[in-house]
């Protein structure tokens, strides 16, 4: 129970001063310097974003290019959409609105080109706003459709006796309503130690749990680690554990009805942050009528033993 395995694409090295390797959003805590800028790059930089974060450069895009059209405009004589002003303020602000009302191809009908030059400018305008907000529309409708998982994992990992032993144990929940189909979980323990000559590395193990997979998850799942002979834990005590510099590297893996296709999960825990002879509370009961409620607010409850 817990095979060492060869570098899963982490790297051996190690460093005293090292974060953990998979960040509790499940992505990978690696930062990319000096990587080449490629145009192409920009749908799935822009389709991994934040729903704020998306937003927000939606935004701030339509705003740029507004002013610039604006500026374009005030170049080439308000006069030729609207009536001038005397003031510069009222008249960018009319350029502004003309360059909004072009850009989506609204147009009150209020100001409206009156030379060659504008209107040019106009059509060029109304043309990079067909193109953009049909790029928009495609974003937005690959950031619905992207299929993705909904894993909820529980706060704590705890440490207990099992079976005339000890075990690690964490829990997993569906966020949605759908049931996850033939759900599978692999655990990678990541050991730092130090070598001969006083550097760091990293060991590798792949844990063996009491289930690796089940059928169907409708409620709650506890994945567990028993820390028998075989395992790479047995030889420490539960204060040694704590006390070591390591990772559970977790993947979850399942069958997502409502994308038709295989989606996963990346999360992991620090041994640092074990729970020592704690126990999980159950996270479901059944009512008056038969039913049975998952309550989500009792997921994550812990009872020391």
């Amino acid at each position: 129970m817990g095979k060492r395995v060869k570098d899963p694409g982490f790297g051996t090295s190690a460093s005293s001063f090292a974060g953990r390797m998979i960040n509790t959003d499940g992505s990978f805590n690696i930062k990319r310097t000096n990587q080449e800028s490629q145009f192409l790059q920009t749908y799935h930089f822009l389709i991994h974003q934040s729903w704020w974060a998306f937003f927000g450069l939606a935004a701030l895009s339509f705003l740029i290019i507004n002013i610039v059209f604006a500026l374009i405009y005030l170049v080439i004589g308000i006069q030729h959409i609207t009536v001038a002003s005397s003031s510069l303020i009222e008249d960018f602000s009319q350029a502004f609105f003309f360059s909004s009302q072009t850009l989506t191809t609204l147009g009150y009908g209020a100001m409206s080109p009156s030379n060659w030059l504008s209107g040019l400018v106009s059509s060029f305008e109304a043309f990079i706003g067909l193109a953009m907000f049909s790029f928009l529309t495609g974003l937005i409708y690959g950031r619905f459709s992207k299929p993705k998982a909904s894993v909820r994992f529980s706060k704590s990992i705890i440490l207990r006796d099992f079976n005339h032993t000890k075990a690690i144990m964490f829990r997993v929940v569906n966020n949605r309503s759908n049931v996850m189909i033939k759900p599978k979980v692999t655990v990678t323990l990541a050991l730092t130690s130090s070598k001969k000559d006083k550097t760091l590395k990293r060991d590798f193990y792949n844990l063996d749990l009491e289930r690796d997979h089940i059928t169907y998850l409708p409620t709650t799942w506890t994945v567990v680690h028993e820390i028998d002979k075989q395992s790479p834990l047995f030889k420490y005590s539960k204060e040694d554990l704590v006390s070591r510099n390591g990772e559970l590297l977790i993947m979850l893996t399942y069958y997502d009805e409502s994308f038709n296709q295989e989606v996963h999960q990346m999360y992991s825990y620090l041994l640092e942050d074990l729970k020592v002879d704690y126990k999980f509370l159950p996270a479901y009961y059944y009512n008056s009528k038969g039913e049975m409620v998952l309550d989500y607010n009792k997921f994550d409850l812990i009872e020391k033993l």
